[in-house]
């Protein structure tokens, strides 16, 4: 056979199917990591999408590699939201709203929550997407605190050890209650107001930047 006879479009449905195996598996991941977290293996997520496992490690030879493939864009919703914050003319209900809005997508998908709260899962994409996050999130806490709203101890590394602790909530209430959770939020915000706080409450302060980086890396969820 010649060259010019070479049947160029046999290539193609390989192409084809590995690019449908590919949206099988991420589509699986979704349900799977949304349902169990990472504690879930990619064997667990072939099996979820009808697939050998050597078909899902061939495209994803790491559960890393899945998450940043699934997560970084994941990430930028919550930005957008933060952004969408800062549209927001009274500071306070933008400062709520966007916890609220933040936490009811932690409530519906186990994995966004691990990876938002964990250094852990991801690698660099997932990183970049955290790092356009927080001068965003800053920028909102520090327009609730300007007005005189928010207590002035806040600070915008608080907002993730309030996810620490909303998503507990979420974990072990979920099969009995799985709204219960905006109770404690509502809690929370209630006891950030600035004319709710109190000196005594003042003797603990925020982390810093590197020390909630730690506090990150060594977070794990309860599975």
């Amino acid at each position: 056979m010649t060259r010019d006879t070479v049947p160029v479009a046999t290539v193609r449905p390989l192409r084809r199917d590995a690019e449908l195996n590919r949206r099988k598996i991420i589509a699986s991941a979704r349900i799977v990591f949304s349902e169990r977290g990472f504690g879930a293996t990619l064997d667990d997520i072939a099996h979820h999408a009808g697939l050998g496992v050597g078909t899902v490690y061939r495209r994803f030879p790491s559960k890393e590699h899945l998450v940043e493939a699934m997560f970084a864009d994941r990430l930028d919703e919550i930005r957008v939201l933060a952004e969408e914050a800062l549209e927001v003319g009274d500071p306070w209900e933008a400062f709520a709203d966007l916890l609220l809005r933040t936490a009811a997508l932690h409530a519906d998908d186990r994995g966004l929550r691990e990876v938002m709260l964990s250094n852990n899962f991801g690698q660099e994409r997932v990183a970049e997407a955290k790092g356009r996050l927080i001068p965003l999130a800053m920028k909102v806490v520090q327009r609730a605190k300007d007005s005189g709203q928010l207590r002035a101890d806040f600070e915008a590394t608080d907002i993730a050890i309030i996810h620490m602790m909303i998503g507990s909530v979420i974990e072990y209430t979920q099969d009995v209650r799985p709204e219960l959770w905006r109770r404690y939020l509502g809690v929370l915000l209630d006891g950030l107001r600035a004319d709710r706080c109190h000196e005594a409450d003042q003797q603990h302060k925020a982390l810093d930047v590197e020390s909630l980086e730690t506090v990150m890396c060594t977070w794990q969820p309860h599975h």
